[in-house]
C-alpha cells in the first residue's frame, strides 16, 4: 500500500484527475460523491476568500451571492464553525470570515468536515475498514488503497488553487 510521500510521487494531481477521468467515463460512474452540502461548503469558502477585506460577511450576503437558501447555509456555516474552519460573531456586524490565509486550507479538511463519508466504497469511513466480511474480501485493500489515494489529493490542493486555477492551467480538459 502507497502512503506518504511514496503516494503524493506516484500519483500527482494530473495523473490521478486523468485515471479516475477515464476511468468515469470507461464506467460511466464516479469514484467519489459530493453531495451538494460539500460543494456548498466549498461555495461558502471560496465567497469569504474572495472578500477578505469585508471582514465578517453575514450569511444573508454569502446566500445572495451564491444563490443558497439561508436555512441549508446554516447548517453547512456551523459545521465549519466546529471544525475551526471560520470565525464568527454575532450581532448587526456579525457573520463569518476566514481565520487563515487561503493557502492554509486543504479542500480534504472542508469536505472532510461536511461529508459523512468520502469513501468509495460504504464498508469503508474515516480511513477505517468497517466490514463484517472484511477478512475474507479480496476488494477491500483495493477500496482502502483509493480513498487514501483520494484524500491524499484533496490534501493537496488548497483553497487558493481554486481561486486562482493556476494549479490546472495548461492541462487538458477529459471531455
Amino acid at each position: 500500500m502507497l502512503t506518504g510521500n511514496k503516494m503524493k510521487a506516484r500519483f500527482s494531481a494530473a495523473k490521478l484527475a486523468k485515471f479516475c477521468c477515464m476511468a468515469a467515463q470507461k464506467k460511466g460512474g464516479v469514484f467519489l460523491n459530493v453531495t451538494s452540502k460539500g460543494r456548498y461548503a466549498l461555495r461558502v469558502m471560496i465567497d469569504l476568500a474572495q472578500h477578505p477585506e469585508d471582514g465578517y460577511i453575514s450569511l444573508k450576503t454569502i446566500a445572495d451571492r451564491q444563490g443558497i437558501s439561508m436555512k441549508y447555509l446554516e447548517m453547512i456555516v456551523g459545521n465549519l464553525k466546529k471544525a475551526r474552519l471560520v470565525d464568527s460573531t454575532r450581532g448587526k456586524d456579525g457573520g463569518y470570515k476566514l481565520n487563515r490565509g487561503p493557502g492554509d486550507y486543504s479542500v480534504g479538511d472542508i469536505l472532510r468536515c461536511i461529508e459523512d463519508n468520502l469513501a468509495p466504497v460504504a464498508c469503508i469511513k474515516a480511513g477505517s475498514i468497517n466490514c463484517e466480511n472484511a477478512a475474507g474480501c479480496m476488494t477491500v485493500p483495493m477500496w482502502k488503497e483509493l480513498d487514501d489515494i483520494t484524500n491524499a489529493y484533496l490534501d493537496t490542493v488548497s483553497l487558493e488553487d481554486l481561486l486562482t486555477g493556476a494549479k490546472w492551467r495548461g492541462q487538458e480538459n477529459c471531455n
